[in-house]
């Protein structure tokens, strides 16, 4: 029976037949919804969706549901609480999208400081006003702060360097890349910061991170970029600080977005002069397109292939284990099985275990990280089999 694969979004003709040739079946559907999706689920073992959101009912309904990959960075539409009640497991393509969504955030920058969509919009209704756009300061030797270094980020300070800006970023790892300077506090950049720029996640700790006491930081006339999640600020606040303060502001994001990729949009924003809201392009370059269709490709393929989940993002990162066994034994039938059966027999949980084979294939080394302790007789035990080298037993509190 081939393995069906459902592309919930759209996704390159060429990379679907290349999905195709490999023995899979696609099914394409990429006008489907969040609430499409439940009902389109049964048989699926693997979920291709970029903006889409996959909910707790999808997974819910799912029978033979394995994979879900997003095709690009961010995992915010995928429900990983639902996906790990299930042992689902849930991939990505970091950084494959990050040149576009630099590409966008510099774009934003530039229109913002020259106005050229309200340049386009007058010459287009028959207005001209040199007077009033040549009034732009330039962005050379201005100010950028970057709030979150990853992969965009850096992305966006490799473009902003070329332009002239001088650049401070801020990020949970050490930054020192050469031409970067670090800063910790807000309160330190945000007074001298001339322009914005933001690339989080969405979190606790980010979700309207800016706000009233943080636009209360910037300097008048700022610029803010926002490619990231709608989230991270909050907009009763931000149109407050564009009407007090003249802040410009280019959003690629916003609350209450809506699902569809084609169709009406209502939003408060609209109404505010020297905000700019794209239609949530950041990543939908043909270029990012392919390169993270490719990378999707490459993860459906070893996932078929080899049983391997690359980038896989839902695996635990804290576990209840306290003590390690390493067993060095030679590599025949049954010799993990023994040990296995031994840990079993004082009711001990292997928490995680990995198995490597020296060359030659003679011998192996099991390292298993256990919940509790094993006994000493459960030890002796283990070293009276045959076919095993030596041990180590040790707590890792």
């Amino acid at each position: 029976m081939k393995i069906k694969v459902l592309i919930a979004d759209k996704f390159p003709e060429i990379y679907i037949k290349k999905i195709i040739d490999s023995g899979i079946e696609v099914i394409y559907e990429p006008k489907l919804g969040e609430n499409d999706l439940p009902n389109s689920i049964k048989d699926i073992e693997c979920l291709v969706v970029r903006s889409t959101v996959v909910n707790e009912a999808t997974i819910q309904n799912s029978n033979k549901l394995n994979l879900i990959i997003r095709a690009g960075a961010g995992v915010n539409n995928i429900n990983i609480s639902a996906a790990n009640k299930k042992g689902i497991y849930v991939s990505n393509c970091p950084g494959k999208n990050s040149i576009a969504v630099a590409e966008l955030a510099i774009g934003l920058m530039l229109a913002l400081d020259r106005r050229i969509p309200h340049n386009v919009a007058d010459f287009k209704s028959g207005k001209w006003n040199k007077s009033e756009y040549s009034k732009s300061q330039g962005i050379f030797g201005k100010t950028l702060a970057i709030v979150g270094y990853g992969a965009i980020g850096k992305e966006v300070a490799k473009r902003a360097l070329a332009l002239g800006m001088k650049i401070y970023a801020k990020d949970i790892f050490k930054i020192e890349d050469p031409g970067i300077n670090e800063f910790s506090e807000f309160e330190q950049i945000l007074p001298i910061a001339d322009v914005i720029t933001l690339h989080l996640p969405q979190t606790q700790e980010t979700k309207n991170l800016f706000n009233d006491k943080m636009f209360a930081l910037l300097k008048p006339g700022a610029i803010l970029i926002n490619t990231s999640r709608p989230g991270v600020i909050d907009e009763d606040a931000l149109i407050k600080a564009v009407n007090d303060k003249g802040i410009k502001v280019g959003l690629d994001v916003f609350k209450d977005e809506p699902e569809g990729k084609s169709g009406n949009v209502s939003s408060k924003l609209q109404s505010v002069e020297n905000i700019y809201v794209t239609h949530h392009i950041g990543a939908s370059t043909e270029q990012a397109q392919n390169a993270v269709a490719e990378e999707t490709v490459n993860i459906i393929l070893q996932y078929i292939n080899s049983g391997v989940i690359a980038h896989w993002i839902n695996h635990a990162k804290v576990t209840d284990v306290k003590y390690q066994l390493i067993v060095k034994h030679f590599d025949k039938p049954g010799v993990l099985a023994s040990i296995l059966d031994v840990l079993k027999s004082g009711n001990i949980n292997v928490e995680e275990v990995e198995n490597v084979i020296f060359e030659g294939g003679m011998v192996a080394c099991c390292t298993m990280k256990l919940q509790s302790s094993a006994s000493a007789e459960m030890i002796e035990e283990i070293q009276r089999n045959p076919n095993v080298i030596s041990y180590s037993h040790t707590s890792l509190n």
